[in-house]
C-alpha cells in the first residue's frame, strides 16, 4: 500500500455527498430501525435489514414482525448509530436547517431511550469501550441540544455523566497507567484508552486525557508503522520489566481514529505533531490508492473504517495542523466514500459504517 499522494493525479468523480449521505440515513432508518417493542419514544436498530421499516409516526402491523426486543445484542453498534444522527443533526444545523437539526435532536433521544431500555434499564455493562463509545455519542447529543434549545437533553446528560464515572473506575496504575478494557480488569487496550482520551478531552478533563493519550503513546504506539497496536495484558512483566510486555501487536483502522480524535481536542503542541504523523501513518500504511482505506471484515469490524473516518473529518478542518496533512484527510475520506457509496449493506453495523463515511465525506 502506499500513500495517497503518489496518486494525485488521479481524481474522484464529482459527487454530491450530502445527498448521498440523507440517502444512506434514509436507509438505515427504514430498513433497520424500529421503536423498540412498539414503544413510543422509543427507537433502536435490529441487527439485519428487515423489509418493512416502521418509522417515528404511530406503531405498524410491519413492527409486530420485526425481531424480538431481547435477540442478540450489540450495545456498541447502537452507539455508533447515535453518533450518525448527531453527525446528521449536526449537518442540519450548519446548513441552518433548524427543523432537520431538531428532528434528528428527536431521533437521537428516542435511541438512547431505546438503548436504556434494551441494555435492562442501566447504561453500564460488561464493557468499558462499549461505555466509552455511549459516553461519547450521549455528550455530543447533549450539545446538540444546547445548541438548539439551550437546554440539556437530560437523558443525554445523565448518561454521559453515569459512563464518564464508569470509564474513571476503569483508570488505575497498573501497567503504568491506562483503561481495562471489561470488567474482568485483565487485557488494557487501544478500543477503550483512544475514545476514552477522546471523550475526556472533550468534557475539559485535560489532566487525565493527557495522561491516557500519553500512556497509549508510550505502551501502544508502534514507532515502525507510526500506528497504534490493539492492547496489552497485565503480567508479571509490568513487576519485573525483564519478562517483557505481553502485547496484542494487530493494528486495527479505528484504533486510530479516537486517540486522533483526542490529540485534535488536547492540542498540546507535541498532540499536534503527533496527529500530523498519524495521518501520514495511515496514508502509508491503511490506504490503496483509488479504493480508500482498508474495510475491515465480520460484524464489529464493518465499523470500524467509518469510525476512523468520522475523526480524520476533524482532522481535515483543523486549521492547526499542516495543509497537505488536511488534504491527505480529505482524500482519504473522499476515495474510501467512493468505494462504500453504491453498497447496500444487510448488517447494521455496515450500513451505519456507509452513513457515516459518507457524512464525513459531505463534511470535507
Amino acid at each position: 500500500m502506499t500513500g495517497p499522494d503518489s496518486h494525485a493525479g488521479q481524481r474522484q468523480p464529482a459527487r454530491n455527498w450530502a445527498a448521498l449521505a440523507a440517502q444512506a440515513a434514509a436507509d438505515v432508518n427504514t430498513r433497520f430501525g424500529h421503536r423498540l417493542m412498539g414503544l413510543p419514544g422509543t427507537w433502536i436498530g435490529s441487527l439485519e435489514a428487515h423489509q418493512s421499516g416502521d418509522s417515528l409516526a404511530p406503531a405498524s402491523a410491519a413492527a409486530k414482525r420485526l425481531p424480538k426486543p431481547w435477540s442478540e445484542w450489540h450495545y456498541w453498534w447502537q452507539s455508533h448509530y447515535l453518533d450518525a444522527i448527531v453527525d446528521t443533526g449536526n449537518q442540519a444545523l450548519t446548513q441552518g436547517d433548524q427543523t432537520g437539526a431538531r428532528r434528528e435532536l428527536q431521533h437521537g433521544k428516542a435511541l438512547l431511550r431505546g438503548i436504556l431500555i434494551r441494555n435492562f434499564c442501566r447504561f453500564p455493562n460488561h464493557y468499558y469501550d462499549d461505555m466509552a463509545w455511549l459516553a461519547l455519542a450521549a455528550t455530543r447529543l447533549n450539545e446538540l441540544s444546547l445548541h438548539l434549545t439551550a437546554k440539556p437533553a437530560r437523558l443525554a446528560r445523565f448518561a454521559a455523566r453515569t459512563l464518564t464515572k464508569q470509564l474513571h473506575k476503569a483508570h488505575d496504575p497498573v501497567l503504568g497507567g491506562g483503561l481495562y478494557w471489561s470488567r474482568k480488569r485483565d487485557y488494557k487496550n487501544t478500543p477503550v484508552n483512544g475514545p476514552a482520551a477522546a471523550h475526556f478531552a472533550r468534557l475539559g478533563e485535560h489532566q487525565i486525557a493527557g495522561a491516557v493519550a500519553d500512556w497509549l503513546r508510550t505502551e501502544l504506539f508502534d514507532a515502525e508503522t507510526g500506528l497504534y497496536l490493539d492492547g496489552v495484558h497485565p503480567s508479571a512483566a509490568d513487576r519485573d520489566p525483564a519478562l517483557g510486555r505481553d502485547v496484542e501487536a494487530t493494528i486495527y483502522t479505528y484504533n486510530q481514529g479516537p486517540i486522533l480524535g483526542a490529540l485534535l481536542k488536547l492540542g498540546r503542541p507535541q498532540d499536534l505533531i503527533d496527529a500530523d504523523t498519524l495521518i501520514d501513518a495511515i496514508g502509508r500504511h491503511l490506504h490503496t490508492p483509488g479504493q480508500g482505506l482498508r474495510l475491515e471484515s465480520g460484524g464489529d469490524g464493518s465499523l470500524f473504517t467509518g469510525i476512523l473516518c468520522r475523526y480524520l473529518a476533524l482532522a481535515a478542518q483543523e486549521e492547526r495542523l499542516r495543509a497537505q496533512t488536511r488534504a491527505t484527510a480529505s482524500k482519504l475520506i473522499h476515495e474510501t466514500a467512493a468505494t462504500v457509496a453504491d453498497q447496500h449493506p444487510e448488517i447494521l453495523s455496515a450500513a451505519i459504517q456507509r452513513w457515516t463515511i459518507l457524512s464525513a465525506a459531505a463534511e470535507v
